[in-house]
């Protein structure tokens, strides 16, 4: 089925709670599995989300067996060992510093990929802030799914290359525990900077 842009409306306020204002970042688990039927659905409505020239260079390691696991766990930050291994699923997501190569497919209208060639420093800062904008996509469409996150960039990220993405030119960015997160190990929520230390009108 589909839509008329013009005749959508804003989220009701139990999807901007699940999104949004009830929505928490978890460090315990429940013991149930999260199916692949719903990391593909996160991934395909992330995707959706704009990038600029609609370059796209996040790209996911969905880490679940124990031996991927174990792979992962020297890479750790000490306090983040315990999470991650008991959570369900871990994605570690980075970003293709030659992203560039899939413009001719992504974005037609223009030679974009010529913009990049040749201009590693440019490339790389477009890699980053784009990718790194669609880890924040991609924890939403997880919360948009019913699926509780752990977001962190407390591992090295040098050895999770080595150990996911050898041989590429993908560099990791941040890691997210996916599950169906345990309430009684959330911390209490911390406070929050207002409207006006956050932004102004000009």
């Amino acid at each position: 089925m589909t839509h008329n842009p013009a005749q959508l409306t804003h989220l009701d306020d139990a999807g901007l709670d699940l999104i949004f204002r009830e929505a928490r970042t978890h460090n315990g688990w429940l013991d149930k599995p999260v199916s692949e039927t719903l990391l593909r659905e996160a991934v395909d409505l992330m995707k959706m989300a704009p990038t600029s020239a609609n370059n796209s260079p996040v790209r996911i390691v969905f880490i679940r067996s124990p031996e991927a696991k174990e792979r992962l766990k020297a890479t750790l930050s000490p306090g983040n060992v315990e999470k991650t291994m008991a959570a369900p699923v871990t994605a570690l997501l980075g970003y293709d510093r030659e992203f560039y190569e899939f413009l001719p497919k992504l974005f037609p209208h223009a030679d974009a990929r010529a913009w990049f060639v040749g201009n590693e420093a440019f490339a790389n800062d477009t890699a980053y802030k784009n990718g790194t904008l669609q880890v924040a996509y991609f924890i939403l469409a997880l919360r948009s799914l019913g699926l509780d996150t752990g977001p962190m960039t407390g591992f090295n990220a040098d050895a999770a290359d080595a150990e996911f993405f050898a041989g590429t030119k993908i560099h990791s960015n941040v890691l997210v525990n996916i599950g169906y997160g345990d309430a009684s190990k959330i911390f209490a929520r911390s406070p929050r900077l207002t409207f006006d230390e956050i932004a102004r009108f000009v």
